[in-house]
């Protein structure tokens, strides 16, 4: 019983830690556009530098969320 509650832990534990890595992913291009679109912009849009700091912030919650995931360091 305990190996079975065990197997559910990683499994629950391995399902969520993809769907942050497919997440931060996503975060990491949205990143890389607004950077991009931002410098085309001169750097003076306002609105691209709001949106760039909400994804990065979102970014560091994710690698957060990841890093506490692997509490034993064990990488899943």
């Amino acid at each position: 019983m305990i190996a079975i509650c065990r197997k559910t832990m990683t499994d629950d534990k391995g399902k969520r830690f993809l769907e942050l890595i497919d997440e931060q992913n996503s975060i990491q291009w949205n990143i890389v556009v607004k950077l991009l679109s931002l410098i085309n912009s001169k750097w003076i849009s306002t609105s691209l530098k709001n949106e760039l700091e909400f994804l990065v912030e979102k970014h560091y919650k994710i690698t957060k969320e990841l890093n506490s995931l692997d509490d034993d360091s064990s990488i899943l």
